[in-house]
């Protein structure tokens, strides 16, 4: 019963991340746009864990890889994947690993915001590779693309979760509708 009330939260921030992906504001300058994702990601990982998070996020991909338009502007497909913003796709999965590890055993502020830290660099790190090779663009330029003018909001972002994470961890759980402390790593 544990494990399908898991993969019933894995769906549903599958489904959030969808839907917060639609907030999508397309930058003149680069491929990648500004969207709602790294807010839900950043709860996906903080509430669901580094088992689940993951989980829930590789679903998302999975969703978006067979067509369904999950992804930005309602989008999907493998060219999603494969285009130059797929590595920050890659990087919602790994992030939100190194997220749900932090925040495992210390639910408090300042773990959650280093876990998200954690889980913006490896979102940037990896989309950054991907950007970089697919666009053609060396190193650098690609940070000017698709990291640098994202930080200011992405920060933003990064707080607000961060707060919202310790309030909804605290009455979801106490209601049961999150994974147990032991379930989620």
């Amino acid at each position: 019963m544990k494990r399908t009330k898991n993969l019933i939260l894995s769906g549903l921030f599958a489904a959030i991340t969808a839907l917060l992906a639609q907030i999508s504001f397309p930058l003149p300058f680069s491929p990648v746009p500004l969207t709602g994702q790294t807010f839900a990601v950043f709860l996906t990982g903080a509430l669901l864990g580094k088992h689940w998070g993951p989980i829930s996020l590789l679903l998302y991909i999975l969703l978006g890889a067979a067509g369904l338009p999950v992804f930005h502007n309602a989008q999907g497909g493998l060219q999603i994947i494969l285009g130059p913003t797929g590595g920050y796709l890659w990087g919602f999965v790994v992030g939100s690993y190194f997220l749900g590890r932090c925040v495992e055993n210390r639910n408090s502020y300042p773990a959650q915001l280093l876990g998200m830290f954690l889980c913006l660099l490896t979102l940037y790190f990896l989309g950054t590779l991907q950007l970089s090779y697919i666009a053609g663009l060396d190193f650098r330029q690609a940070l000017l693309l698709g990291v640098i003018p994202y930080v200011p909001l992405d920060l933003v972002k990064l707080f607000a979760a961060a707060q919202l994470s310790l309030v909804l961890n605290k009455r979801l759980a106490g209601a049961g509708l999150l994974p147990a402390q032991a379930d989620r790593g």
